[in-house]
């Protein structure tokens, strides 16, 4: 049958399983908007074409179901190459459409006309621009694949006018999605690494955030059980294995991490990392993390395998094929547990070597806002976390139980993810507390999406840790031996005010300067979001020049924290 390209990409969306779309129209994409309104997806308006893609992101993350970012072209289009950079790095599987000049146009220098194809092909898995109507069809189940298979990423359309009006023999009933391919380990790599962690003498379980697009957790922490093997976390899988779990030694790090993981993979002879990148914040200076240590790594991405350092053995593999492969060969030997004392020890260890946050001082200490945000929400509450020093307390302090839960920009570390990352996990889980916590200076990227939860009543709570300063920049200047363009004091003294602003996006909003007064604030902000259906903006008053625990290596993080 003949209808418009615009229509035959809806069509196709709804058949790939797209149900949400987070956008902005425009001149440049309405034709494919005239079939939007009528289709069975539910479409947000945002306020900032980046916030589009942070928010599918964002809902991706907390659902595991792709979502559509769209928007007008030109700057619209340039603007989402922040979302689709933050989305590719931390291997989310976007849907991004932009609208683009007629293509009997494009060289010619038009009005809002710009090369996305060239612009974004580096942060995404693919781009692809349909010259014909007819091309469309054939592009759009390439790039359905391409997002989802191996290792997932988004994917960008960039649609020219004149197609998307131009007609097509189409029926959506001969569309059919492609499959994705199912990465299964080497088996006779499975035995050898069966092996090696055999004769190992204290081995370490690194779970990456391949663990969670996986869906693997249970199933790494059942092979840590045979094995009676402590658990390390990189950032990207916070929370997946339970903070109180006997094998959790909590995070490895020059940044994020804590002394109890460090301690455990600097001890570790054996290393079976899975569905992680060891990424430069993770491993630190790479001398002191390999030496002394063999590695095995698994990853659906043989172009990981060895980017970073050689490991003594590389098995590419979906992760939790490749667990459940290496969970029936340790059975099937009859392997016992592994240094079982190493195991035992553990609890007590992770107990001594927690960081201090019960700080009682006025203004407070970063650390206890974590703290009484770790004790404010149950285990079925979703953060998400941008960049700059606020996000490594949170890596640092905060408590998660559950895997996909805790929502960070990690490879990226994106000022301006934290809110409409919130608002698109809110939209996938409208039962569950969305909660970001945010820098004073955090909060001016994006915050204005703090607008649209609130105009559709997906009420997020936003915790501002205000510190008056660039932190981490303040940080990192020290080092230089200067400071300068890093205070913000016009933060704390009332010339901005971050209760105003909230109130200006349609939350409730309070400003607290004691442990006290924050308790008492997040029960309210609870409260208040289920009965009013409200925002919540808590602006807490912080020290301003604390800094946090980093170094170069994990053998010398130098802590900044007093110990009373």
């Amino acid at each position: 049958m003949k209808m418009k390209a615009a229509q035959a990409m809806v069509e196709i969306m709804v058949k790939e399983g797209i149900t949400t779309a987070f956008g902005i129209p425009g001149a440049g994409i309405n034709p494919v908007y005239q079939f939007l309104e009528k289709a069975p997806i539910q479409h947000f308006t945002m306020r900032h074409e980046e916030a589009c893609v942070h928010a599918a992101d964002g809902y991706q993350r907390a659902k595991h179901e792709p979502a559509l970012a769209i928007c007008s072209q030109g700057p619209g289009a340039t603007n989402f190459v922040t979302g689709l950079y933050t989305a590719f790095i931390d291997s989310m599987p976007v849907f991004c459409v932009v609208g683009q000049a007629n293509t009997h146009q494009l060289n010619q220098e038009p009005f809002q006309c710009v090369d996305m194809v060239d612009v974004a092909k580096t942060v995404c898995k693919k781009v692809f621009r349909p010259m014909k109507p007819e091309d469309l069809p054939g592009m759009l189940n390439e790039a359905f694949y391409l997002m989802r298979e191996g290792r997932p990423g988004p994917v960008l359309i960039d649609f020219p006018l004149n197609v998307q009006n131009a007609e097509l023999d189409f029926d959506i009933n001969s569309y059919v999605p492609r499959e994705i391919p199912v990465v299964k380990p080497d088996l006779a790599k499975i035995k050898e690494a069966v092996k090696m962690l055999s004769e190992s003498k204290s081995p370490v379980i690194i779970m990456g955030g391949g663990c969670f697009i996986s869906e693997c957790t249970k199933e790494v922490v059942e092979l840590a059980e045979l094995l009676q093997i402590p658990v390390l976390t990189t950032y990207q899988a916070k929370g997946g294995i339970p903070e109180e779990h006997p094998l959790n030694a909590g995070h490895c790090g020059i940044q994020v991490g804590q002394p109890i993981g460090n301690r455990i993979m600097l001890e570790s002879d054996m290393v079976l990392a899975i569905g992680n990148r060891f990424s430069d914040r993770h491993t630190g200076d790479l001398k002191t993390y390999t030496e002394g240590r063999k590695f095995i790594h698994i990853n659906i991405a043989p172009a990981q395998i060895g980017l970073v350092f050689e490991p003594d053995l590389g098995i590419v593999s979906d992760a939790k094929l490749a667990v459940e492969a290496l969970i029936a060969e340790v059975k099937a030997q009859g392997l016992k547990p592994i240094n079982p004392a190493r195991a035992a020890a553990l609890p007590a260890l992770r107990k001594e070597l927690a960081r201090k946050t019960d700080y009682d001082c006025s203004p407070m200490m970063p650390h206890r806002v974590f703290q009484e945000v770790n004790e404010a929400f149950d285990d079925e509450t979703y953060f998400t976390a941008g960049c700059g020093i606020t996000q490594i307390w949170g890596g640092q302090l905060q408590k998660i139980n559950k895997p996909c839960k805790y929502l960070p920009s990690g490879g990226a570390g994106t000022l301006g993810f934290e809110v409409p990352a919130a608002f698109g996990v809110k939209v996938a889980h409208p039962e569950c507390d969305s909660v970001t916590v945010v820098g004073d200076f955090g909060l001016t990227f994006m915050g204005e999406e703090i607008a649209v939860a609130s105009a559709f009543h997906k009420p997020i709570i936003v915790v501002v840790v205000n510190n008056a300063y660039l932190g981490l920049i303040l940080q990192n200047q020290k080092g230089y031996g200067f400071e300068y363009a890093v205070e913000m004091p016009y933060n704390q003294d009332g010339t901005i005010d971050y209760v105003k602003l909230g109130e200006a996006y349609g939350c409730v909003a309070e400003r607290v300067f004691s442990p006290q007064e924050l308790k008492e604030a997040l029960v309210r902000a609870k409260a208040s979001t289920k009965a009013s259906n409200r925002c919540y903006l808590i602006d807490a008053i912080c020290i301003k020049t604390q800094l946090c625990d980093m170094g170069g290596s994990i053998a010398n993080i130098k802590s900044w924290a007093p110990e009373e």
